[in-house]
């Protein structure tokens, strides 16, 4: 083994802080690169009727359950007696909480307060945004978190 030089400790050293830039650029521009973007426009204007949309939707007395086979998605709405919600319009985001690129909007069927769709998802974490109207025009929006298992 040779004599340690001032110009091993060099490229010793700078070789170290390429690695570290390197690693940072890199996680940098995957971050960038996945960002599926922003929620709303302007989030002092949404924030303004919250109180309002949220006590509109507690008032419905809906509760939402969701149940993911494999290869189908089930939506279940009840009404606060437990009956079936009467649902006018449903609009379903399915997608991953990280990148925009596997977002899908299936298309529903429904029976009894059932609304159920073929729905093929990888393995991993999923999120489901769910809008619902009630016959009076009152949104319901709830977000849920699925894990479907590989």
């Amino acid at each position: 083994m040779g004599e340690l030089t001032g110009r091993h400790v060099l490229v010793i050293t700078v070789s170290a802080f390429a690695v570290i830039i390197g690693v940072n650029m890199t996680l940098a521009y995957q971050a960038v690169a996945t960002f599926p973007g922003l929620e709303v426009k302007n989030s002092y204007i949404a924030s303004q009727s919250f109180d309002a949309d949220r006590s509109a939707q507690q008032g419905l007395g809906w509760e939402l359950s969701s149940v993911y086979s494999t290869g189908a998605l089930r939506l279940t709405f009840r009404d606060a007696a437990g009956l079936p919600a009467p649902v006018q319009d449903l609009r379903v985001l399915v997608g991953r909480t990280t990148v925009a690129r596997d977002d899908a909007r299936p298309e529903f069927t429904s029976a009894d307060g059932v609304f159920s769709t073929p729905l093929d998802l990888a393995p991993g974490k999923w999120m489901l945004h769910v809008e619902a109207s009630a016959p009076d025009g009152t949104l319901f929006r709830q977000r849920i978190d699925l894990f479907v298992k590989g």
